[in-house]
């Protein structure tokens, strides 16, 4: 092969080597979760391209990636994570990342004036205790009112007539973002509860869902309304099969069968 024809080819090859990659990058969506709730700050890095976000109180974040790059996940209170960005990924709407505690553990140590160890079932006889008081104990008004998020206080805010922002909440498109926001956030809390009915071993099993993609699994529940009514009738057997249901389809559409 004449050596120009060569040169030529080659340059062809990165070419479309360079322009798969730059249609493959794209800004991945998400949020970040742990058991104890305070995902906050956390930091999340593309040390590919060394592209760098944190999460807001909720822990949502969006960072922009391509395929094989290393995204991290950091912060003090949670051990530190790497995730190598693969299409499936680059795929989904919508990211849910699970953060594990960082447990730093110390030798047995004496709390004095009580003598306590730390070990928890030792040190429960050790300690007399009174009962526990709380609003419900005490039948105060309201008790069992479920409190607004911050989102939400945000969102009573903006939508004051009274406060001095108000128009300028609504002109600026404020307003409809903290309603797109609540509404997510709804969405999203009512998916984790009903995934908290079944354990994962039980989905990929029974349902023979990939663990990696329960959680896209479960947002393509989330969208039908059937799903929806299942839901809210709070009845498992009834959400359990139409999520059998939902299986059937979301393994064709994704070629699991």
């Amino acid at each position: 092969m004449p050596k120009n024809k060569f040169l030529l080819l080659a340059f062809l090859l990165i070419g479309c080597t360079m322009g798969a990659q730059t249609v493959l990058s794209k800004k991945l969506e998400g949020r970040v979760y742990s058991k104890d709730g305070d995902v906050a700050a956390t930091h999340v890095l593309n040390i590919s391209s060394q592209r760098a976000a944190i999460t807001d109180i909720d822990g949502y974040f969006s960072i922009t990636a391509k395929l094989n790059d290393t995204i991290v996940f950091s912060a003090v209170q949670f051990q530190r994570k790497e995730l190598v960005v693969t299409l499936e990924m680059l795929e989904s709407r919508f990211l849910s990342i699970p953060l594990e505690e960082a447990i730093n553990e110390l030798d047995e140590v004496i709390v004095m004036p009580y003598n306590l160890t730390g070990d928890m079932r030792r040190d429960a006889d050790r300690i007399q205790t009174g009962p526990v008081v709380t609003a419900s104990t005490l039948n105060l008004p309201n008790a069992y009112v479920e409190l607004p998020n911050q989102t939400e206080r945000q969102l009573m805010t903006a939508t004051d007539a009274r406060s001095v922002d108000f128009v300028f909440n609504a002109i600026s498109g404020r307003t409809k973002r903290l309603k797109r926001l609540v509404g997510v956030e709804k969405k999203y809390a009512r998916t984790e509860r009903v995934r908290a009915f079944y354990a994962d071993s039980l989905i990929v099993s029974d349902l023979r869902i990939p663990r990696d993609k329960i959680d896209d699994f479960m947002y393509f529940c989330e969208v039908d309304t059937g799903f929806q009514e299942a839901v809210d009738s709070k009845d498992q057997l009834k959400i359990w099969e139409m999520m059998r249901k939902r299986s059937l389809l979301y393994r064709k559409n994704n070629g699991l069968d």
